[in-house]
């Protein structure tokens, strides 16, 4: 079995630098792309949007597990969520004393809508990269995502389908 020889501190270093400069432009794609939509909404409330897409109905302690928050800031982002339309609670199936909160069909438009700009933004800014690099882009963030623990959208059910995993 080969073993992988350890990256130089310099290369490591070279990559959080290379990797902040790329989350800072990503960030602000994301931002461009929701205030295109529903400028109300802010990045945390549509992250909490996605984690809902990409998981389904969650408890609210499962919700702020998935969010790296407090149950009382995701409470209160839920509040105004459900406000605004895009979320819903309802009782859990399982035990009825424990609350779920799901997407509203409103929800799902503005999480599908967000995304849709997101991915043509994103198209035009790979489309500008020289092609011989972008396989070697693919690859990195693959990598850079199953370390990270992020969902891929890896095929499943064995037919070669994609799961749609949205993004934030």
């Amino acid at each position: 079995m080969p073993t992988s020889s350890p990256v130089p501190e310099s290369d490591i270093e070279a990559m959080v630098h290379a990797l902040l400069i790329a989350s800072r432009l990503l960030v602000a794609v994301s931002a461009r792309s929701l205030a295109a939509v529903e400028e109300t909404l802010t990045l945390p409330q549509f992250r909490m949007l996605v984690a809902l897409e990409n998981r389904g109905p969650l408890s609210l302690s499962r919700l702020a597990e998935e969010l790296g928050v407090q149950p009382s800031t995701a409470m209160r982002m839920i509040d105004r969520l459900a406000a605004a339309g895009v979320v819903a609670r309802g009782a859990s199936e399982v035990d009825r004393r424990t609350s779920v909160i799901s997407l509203t069909d409103t929800g799902r438009r503005t999480v599908e809508e967000v995304t849709e700009r997101r991915k043509g933004e994103l198209t035009g800014i790979v489309a500008a990269m020289p092609a011989g690099q972008r396989r070697g882009l693919i690859e990195a963030l693959q990598a850079f995502t199953e370390a990270g623990g992020e969902p891929s959208g890896e095929p499943s059910g064995g037919r070669g389908e994609r799961r749609r995993v949205a993004g934030w």
